[in-house]
């Protein structure tokens, strides 16, 4: 997100940007992203966010001279009651509404298009073939190359401890390398957002939460056509990736915090919803797997705008499990916030101080 927003801002002719990084790009949630992109969301403006960013997805390597694996094999999502029913056929006419080919289909063909799945218990689930995935990694090496490119300095192993004010106006950051005088920052930390707006006395409304995810050696005879697949009631999911399977899902019981380490406290009920919905995958071995955060907000939707009270402090944060998919999209409506143009799509509603007048607004297509 941060890559991005220095990218669009210096290529739009900004000077003397400076990101700061406390460790390597990248370091953070985004390299350990699963790395999916899609637009099958309930919310216009997401819709909107991430069809713009899918676009520059399936054309990095022409705009960023980065391949990044993107591999459009599509979403599908499995629905098992009448409710999630009844949402998912509302976000599929917004969707084709806003130009996005998604659409119902049946049991039968869900399992056509995704053979691992057993389908007892669902009723029905949703497939856009031009979503799919891509490497995360791969993303950040493109944005940090043509960031620097047009003029942006990209500062990493480079802490910063807080944030100048006085009389309301921004006048310098502080790092563990020195103090950098600026009138403008702009966060874009993701899990560790609450704290860096808490220097700027801006309440950013994001908790940091462990996810795990999981690698199987080499499966024999999977189609890398498979979608990415997502068991919308239990949220395990799995995608192929060079001839492994990635998979994962969300645990209610995680306690919120900045722990990466891996633990084995979700794996009962990993393999519960695995052998229910996909039970071959419990025969494969893992051969891997990490942990990362997810910067979940109340709403489980993002926070986007520019603070009151405290002159040029912007945000992005918060996306709730979709920021690696919609940071080209952000990035170009950061530029447009700071340079006072209007953005491509109307982002007013994800203003932080939306929790406070009890504005808010659910992202239902969150897993």
């Amino acid at each position: 997100m941060g890559l991005s927003c220095a990218y669009y801002l210096a290529k739009a002719g900004v000077k003397d940007i400076v990101l700061v990084e406390k460790d390597w790009l990248g370091s953070g949630s985004t390299s350990r992203a699963a790395g999916g992109v899609r637009t099958q969301f309930s919310d216009e403006a997401n819709v909107e966010l991430s069809c713009r960013s899918l676009e520059t997805y399936r054309n990095f390597p022409e705009i960023f001279g980065q391949e990044i694996d993107f591999h459009e094999v599509g979403y599908l999502f499995l629905l098992s009651n009448d409710e999630s029913l009844k949402d998912f056929e509302n976000g599929v006419s917004l969707q084709n509404d806003l130009g996005v080919p998604s659409r119902m289909i049946s049991v039968q063909e869900a399992k056509d298009l995704s053979p691992l799945i057993e389908t007892d218990g669902l009723v029905a689930a949703t497939y856009c073939p031009t979503d799919g995935h891509c490497t995360p990694d791969s993303v950040v090496l493109g944005l940090a190359s043509m960031a620097r490119k047009f003029g942006a300095t990209l500062l990493t192993q480079t802490p910063v401890t807080g944030i100048e004010i006085e009389e309301g106006q921004i006048r310098a950051v502080a790092t563990t390398r020195g103090r950098i005088q600026t009138s403008t920052v702009i966060c874009t930390t993701g899990a560790w957002s609450q704290e860096v707006g808490r220097w700027a006395n801006v309440d950013l409304p994001v908790t940091p939460l462990r996810r795990q995810v999981l690698v199987t050696e080499h499966v024999a005879g999977f189609d890398p056509a498979t979608p990415f697949t997502i068991d919308f009631e239990t949220s395990f999911y799995f995608h192929g990736s060079g001839g492994q399977i990635v998979m994962g899902m969300s645990d209610p019981d995680e306690t919120p915090g900045f722990s990466i380490e891996m633990s084995d406290a979700w794996l009962p009920r990993l393999e519960r919803a695995m052998l229910r919905r996909a039970p071959s995958l419990s025969t494969h071995g893992i051969a891997s797997g990490w942990a990362g955060l997810y910067e979940v907000t109340p709403d489980n939707n993002a926070l986007i705008g520019e603070a009151e009270g405290v002159d040029r402090f912007l945000y992005a944060t918060g996306f709730s499990g979709h920021g690696f998919l919609m940071g080209p999209a952000v990035g170009e409506i950061i530029r447009d916030l700071y340079l006072g143009d209007t953005p491509f799509v109307d982002v007013s509603g994800f203003d932080a101080r939306r929790f406070k007048t009890q504005q808010t607004r659910p992202e239902l297509n969150v897993v």
